[in-house]
């Protein structure tokens, strides 16, 4: 596909995508999954960091008003495999699991005021969804009105059970498509189907109002909704042998799961509001396979990488007709010894995205062979070839294992794709592809840098500009803006490194771009989510766009917004249980204190606690024993107010 063609094609599947969604998301679904899945891989393959990949669900669906959730619904990690599950066990370590099921429906988080149900919110994007309200009370298990006065938040998956599916929605690929349509619908016909199952709860303003998963689990139980299974163990060797017996199990619940969640027992609120929490991971049921043959292999352009994407013999995967299959990159296929003509299994990766797993097995490979008409029983394997030479600027590709790239740091395709990127991170709409493009071909624009260089006359003199279009565009390019950290590094397009992984690496203490750039391998390896792959790149793309970023940073128009320091955050280091009833605020406010200074609150006594609040100090309680025990001061409400006001009075002092 020529590169006219390809930018074509994802114009093309962009407009489809997002018209698709807009009626799937209506409750008028013009689709199959599976057809939709398949413009979504295709625009994967052609285009892998395209925005609209990156929604989390729909954003503009009319007929419901928008609504801010009370806790983000943010994504979860996943494992797809016990050694996978292991590894997050490791460095997640809890004193048992709760487990659940994972519900494959649609999520909905309900609203409630002194008991009542007053709104009923889409995950949406993650932040802000659409209030149905109007026809969530029609499902079952919603409920109306509490049997007590509670403000905040009780979340739970809206499912379509395979009976009603098999009797009412056979036209509906599968019961979690359905689910979605109707629950959506704007004449609410067809909600009275549906039913909502709750698996979490928070309240509004406090934090402490629950102290365990298992607490909320019978919260919610008592409060007359229907809650999904949970279990506790104590191992991750548990969590697996369970895993194991519901799959062997699934296909006797009446609606569909595709795998566990596993949470630490302990409610930290914190850990729940992060995009992706790190105490929690949705732990997948094996991958349904395919077996076919691999045809050939085309390389993916995206920036500096090429990525390999196999072209196999259509074959049917989880409701889909899948063609295309992700290859990852050169590693995967010298270790899988693949060839043009292998016998492989395909598999969708969280059941959307094709990924060639292995060889298939000998058995399997001999069955599909007979199948085949004209190939006599074998089939005549080539070596892959590898692209040897950037289509861009010529230079030799490197081969670095996980992936393959142009090496060269001037590639025009990489520099373009960098300006776009960062672009996008900002967010200036107003600097459009064919104004970038005309820019970065005149010479004009190669860098970042050179954005904030720009002046209105010159740029008044592309085409179909004019002054008063280049004064709009340089209003916004020259908008003083302020970054976080994470940001400014996520716009200079470092491979495979999001704005999320950043974050987790400001978390870990390299909060600053000088200690930034210091850190070694090994220290931003150790970071959790990362490994050494993602540190390298980081280490390596910092060195690369060193001077760039501070040509960016001295035109004086960005910023990088300075770290929670110890300067500002008196408390920080220090951390913070509390235990029975506090007289002047409830505890929720108490560690929102705590935490608005730069200390941490803490559910439990732990070894390295600083302090232990409680009104009652000379208790006999479990908490003051363990204090007691371990050499952790006890304070009474009022020595901790005394604290605070030290603690604040230092910043103002």
């Amino acid at each position: 596909m020529s590169k006219t063609s390809e930018k074509g094609r994802i114009a093309a599947l962009e407009h489809l995508i997002k018209r698709y969604q807009r009626s799937y998301y209506n409750g008028e679904a013009e689709i199959s999954d599976a057809e939709f899945d398949r413009l979504w891989d295709e625009l994967k393959a052609l285009d892998g960091d395209n925005p609209l990949l990156k929604r989390i669900g729909a954003d503009n669906t009319d007929g419901f008003p928008k609504l801010r959730h009370l806790i983000p619904m943010g994504s979860q990690d996943k494992a797809a495999n016990p050694e996978e599950f292991r590894s997050w066990a490791a460095k997640t370590p809890c004193s048992s699991y709760m487990v659940q099921y994972k519900l494959d429906g649609a999520s909905l988080e309900l609203q409630y005021k002194n008991g009542a149900l007053v709104a009923a919110v889409t995950r949406g994007d993650g932040t802000v969804g659409d209030n149905i309200i109007p026809n969530a009370p029609r499902m079952k298990g919603v409920v109306p009105r509490l049997n007590i006065s509670f403000t905040g938040g009780i979340r739970g998956e809206v499912v379509m059970t395979r009976e009603v599916w098999r009797q009412k929605y056979r036209d509906k690929a599968n019961c979690r498509n359905a689910a979605n349509g109707l629950m959506r619908r704007k004449d609410g016909a067809g909600c009275e189907d549906l039913s909502l199952i709750a698996y979490d709860a928070a309240a509004d303003g406090d934090d402490s109002y629950f102290s365990s998963e298992a607490e909320k689990i019978a919260w919610l139980n008592g409060r007359g909704f229907t809650v999904t299974e949970c279990r506790e163990f104590h191992t991750a060797q548990e969590v697996i042998a369970y895993r194991e017996e519901v799959s062997r199990n699934r296909a006797r619940l009446p609606y569909d799961i595709d795998g566990l969640v596993v949470k630490d027992p302990v409610t930290d609120m914190a850990d729940l509001r992060r995009a992706r929490p790190e105490k929690q991971i949705a732990f997948k049921f094996e991958l349904e396979g395919a077996v076919t043959v691999l045809r050939a292999v085309e390389w993916s352009e995206s920036g500096a990488t090429y990525t390999p994407i196999g072209i196999v013999d259509p074959v049917r995967l989880a409701g889909t007709t899948v063609r295309r299959a992700n290859l990852n990159n050169p590693d995967m296929i010298r270790a899988l010894g693949l060839k043009l003509g292998s016998v492989v299994t395909v598999v969708k990766r969280g059941e959307i995205i094709p990924k060639i797993e292995s060889l298939a097995a000998p058995g399997e490979a001999a069955r599909l062979l007979e199948q085949l008409p004209g190939e006599g029983g074998e089939l005549v394997e080539r070596d892959i070839e590898f692209p040897e030479t950037c289509g861009s600027c010529g230079a030799a590709l490197e081969d670095g294992g996980t992936r393959l790239f142009c090496p060269n740091p001037d590639c025009p395709k990489r520099l373009h794709h960098r300006l776009e990127k960062w672009i996008s991170v900002l967010d200036i709409r107003e600097l459009g592809e064919k104004l970038l493009r005309q820019l970065f071909d005149s010479g004009r624009v190669r860098h970042i840098g050179d954005l904030y260089t720009l002046g209105a006359e010159e740029l008044a003199d592309y085409e179909r500009m004019g002054e008063l279009s280049a004064a709009k565009v340089l209003r916004h390019i020259r908008d003083r803006r302020q970054l976080s950290l994470a940001a400014f590094i996520a716009g200079f397009d470092f491979e495979g490194v999001a704005e999320l992984i950043m974050e987790r690496v400001v978390q870990a203490g390299f909060d600053t771009l000088d200690r930034l750039r210091s850190a070694t391998v090994e220290e931003l390896a150790a970071v959790y989510g990362l490994g050494e792959i993602s540190a390298r790149t980081i280490r390596d793309g910092l060195a690369e766009t060193a001077g760039e970023m501070d040509r960016v940073l001295a035109a004086g128009v960005i910023s990088i917004a300075p770290p929670a320091a110890a300067e500002t955050q008196p408390l920080r280091g220090k951390s913070f249980c509390f235990t029975g009833e506090l007289a002047t605020m409830k505890r929720g406010q108490a560690e929102e204190k705590v935490r608005a200074l730069g200390g941490s609150a803490k559910s439990s006594v732990v070894k390295d606690l600083s302090y232990l609040v409680t009104n009652d100090p000379q208790s006999g309680s479990a908490k003051n024993a363990k204090a007691r025990g371990l050499g952790i001061p006890i304070i009474n409400e009022e020595q901790f107010q005394a604290l605070l006001e030290n603690a604040a009075g230092g910043l103002t002092g």
